[in-house]
């Protein structure tokens, strides 16, 4: 789990992606030699901002995985805006950085005529529009593994260690997810005109819920707020049966991911949900099962042969 906890603790809320980019590309440069078949990484911040995309042999599907995280903004005098929807305490303790130095300060939640007003309890006044995410305080017990950023940082670790074995396909590490999106429409148009893809899974987080169990198995979802074309959720569903990978059907009425936008672009990309459930989620504290950790790890490289 130390490529996990790395994840979960680089600085990339919604906008400020960069150094997560960065360490994909580092990561990808010095393992891909002792992978199944060495990428090319598609990188170039005029074309696709901040996103990476990795292209494996003959794609024939793509595999999305946004590397964005909730956070807040600083506004005036300390205030805070969220960055997403964090859910989060008083006491929960923020980091970030502005021209000054270091930051590292508690979240406060002030009760005012206006109503409820978030603010950062620290010694000096920060810059505005400096962005701040969850201090990474990153747990693992024999069943557990628990952290902030889970969501979607666990989903990312998914694709890349998908990646050592994957002989065709593109893993699309995109943008923006967690705050009204925007990335993945440009990449759908890079994927579907140059290499004519018209499949992808979506490799994020969902929620443990009265119908969804930590220690259960990957959920695959029928729909959330987006609803994916059933042939494409059918012929998903034959090959995870199929697969002897234990999974969980899901159905839900809101959220959303990358599949929205994959959705919502102009090309005829069909999608599906994929991916491990979490209790507490977009908070300090976000807990998944390592055993649909394995499932949701398992079922997508079954997926990405037979798809």
């Amino acid at each position: 789990m130390k490529l996990l906890h790395k994840l979960c603790s680089i600085h990339a809320p919604s906008g400020n992606e960069g150094a997560l980019k960065d360490f994909i590309i580092e990561y990808v440069e010095q393992n891909s030699n002792t992978w199944k078949t060495k990428p090319v990484i598609v990188a170039a911040d005029e074309e696709i901002h901040d996103a990476v995309l990795l292209v494996f042999g003959k794609p024939r599907t793509a595999v999305f995985a946004h590397i964005d995280s909730i956070g807040y903004t600083v506004r005036y005098n300390n205030e805070l805006v969220p960055i997403g929807s964090p859910h989060a305490e008083s006491a929960a303790m923020l980091v970030g950085k502005d021209a000054e130095g270091e930051i590292k300060g508690k979240l406060k939640c002030e009760e005012t005529e206006e109503g409820e007003k978030l603010v950062l309890d620290f010694n000096r006044q920060v810059a505005r529009g400096t962005d701040l995410v969850f201090e990474c305080d990153f747990r693992e017990t024999e069943e557990y593994v628990q952290s902030c950023y889970m969501d979607n940082r666990l989903g990312v670790w998914n694709a890349l260690k998908l990646a050592e074995t994957l002989e065709d396909g593109v893993i699309a590490f995109s943008c923006y997810e967690e705050h009204g999106g925007g990335s993945v429409s440009i990449l759908s148009k890079y994927i579907y005109e140059k290499y004519s893809i018209k499949q992808a899974l979506i490799s994020d987080i969902t929620w443990v819920t009265d119908g969804v169990f930590a220690g259960k198995g990957v959920a695959v979802s029928l729909r959330d707020r987006g609803i994916p074309r059933k042939k494409f959720v059918d012929k998903v569903l034959a090959l995870a049966n199929a697969s002897g990978v234990p999974f969980q059907l899901e159905v839900e009425g809101a959220g959303g991911s990358d599949g929205k936008e994959v959705q919502a672009s102009p090309y005829p990309i069909d999608w599906c949900f994929i991916g491990a459930p979490e209790a507490n989620v977009h908070s300090p504290d976000e807990l998944v099962h390592k055993r649909d950790i394995s499932s949701m790890l398992n079922m997508y490289i079954y997926l990405m042969k037979h798809l």
